[in-house]
């Protein structure tokens, strides 16, 4: 069976609630989105961390202890765990996840988050870019992406487009650009500078702590994965908030960054936002060195190095 490596093993009086919990917290946020998903109803703002993500709500009530914690046996047997993906059962009943597995399996993701993730924590926070990339994606097109009518109508859009210069940095946001507002963006990401490019004051950088944690998924402590799932709830308010989209309907008021006043606000809720964020980005890489060890963490940091001040 190998030997076991466990920084802590949690007795099932300390392990059941904490599991217990997490499951109604992660209930509570997502039940507005699975009452909807009951009757048909779409909600353009909160189903995004749903529909982009591919987010499940059995997925985020799934507690997980992370790496190097055991699950002691309860009265009544093992850990549930021990029936999962990526865990192992050792003789005396304790659960845990199996690293060697979970490497195999996943190791080249786990290398790639952890490149990027420092990659981006290494940067300077840039807030000038005022949101407007959800205006590019409306930018002189008749076809919107959500079913909301445009604040301004789509003239006046297109003008606060074309006098705001877009420094759009982060390639998920600059791939749904209209093919005219392509070439208005200062820079031109791809999926193969995403790790030269993402930086922390970056609204969709930050939201995608969630993505990273969903892709790590078990190695992933279950309260990170909720905060982080919070954190992308609340960006996404403020996206749309942002947006040339009015949110009246949904009784939410606009952040007017076609004003100076409503470019004042984003950039201070955008750098909440960021320090929400490097702390969760800190702790999605730690997990990533956890896995890969000491060695092989500075070895991956190396391969990156060239990337952090491009």
């Amino acid at each position: 069976m190998g030997i076991r490596q466990l920084t802590t093993t949690l007795p099932s009086v300390t392990w059941i609630p904490l599991a217990r919990a997490h499951a109604e917290r992660a209930d509570a946020m997502t039940a507005g989105h699975r009452a909807r998903r009951a009757t048909g109803e779409k909600h353009a703002i909160e189903d995004f961390l749903y529909d982009y993500y591919g987010t499940r709500p059995a997925q985020l009530r799934r507690w997980h202890p992370g790496v190097g914690t055991g699950l002691a046996p309860t009265h009544g047997g093992l850990a549930e765990h021990a029936a999962w993906k990526f865990y192992r059962t050792y003789p005396d009943g304790v659960v845990t996840l199996d690293e060697d597995a979970y490497m195999q399996a996943r190791g080249e993701s786990v290398r790639y988050i952890h490149g990027l993730l420092t990659a981006t924590a290494s940067r300077p926070v840039f807030s000038g870019c005022f949101g407007l990339h959800e205006w590019a994606m409306v930018y002189r097109s008749p076809e919107h992406r959500h079913p909301l009518p445009l604040r301004l109508g789509q003239a006046e859009t297109d003008r606060v487009v074309e006098q705001n210069p877009i420094r759009c940095t982060h390639f998920d946001a600059f791939r749904f650009f209209t093919p005219e507002a392509v070439g208005l963006n200062r820079l031109q990401p791809t999926r193969a500078t995403q790790v030269d490019l993402d930086q922390p004051g970056c609204l969709h950088a930050a939201m995608d702590c969630h993505k990273w944690a969903s892709k790590l998924g078990a190695a992933v402590p279950g309260a990170l994965a909720l905060d982080c799932f919070a954190l992308a709830g609340d960006i996404r308010l403020l996206d749309m908030q942002a947006s040339p989209y009015d949110l009246s309907s949904y009784g939410y008021p606009p952040v007017k960054i076609e004003t100076a006043e409503g470019k004042a606000e984003y950039v201070a809720r955008q750098r909440e936002f960021a320090r929400r964020a490097a702390g969760l980005r800190t702790r999605l890489i730690r997990v990533c060195e956890e896995l890969l060890g000491p060695v092989a963490a500075a070895a991956n940091r190396e391969t990156v190095a060239p990337h952090n001040h491009r």
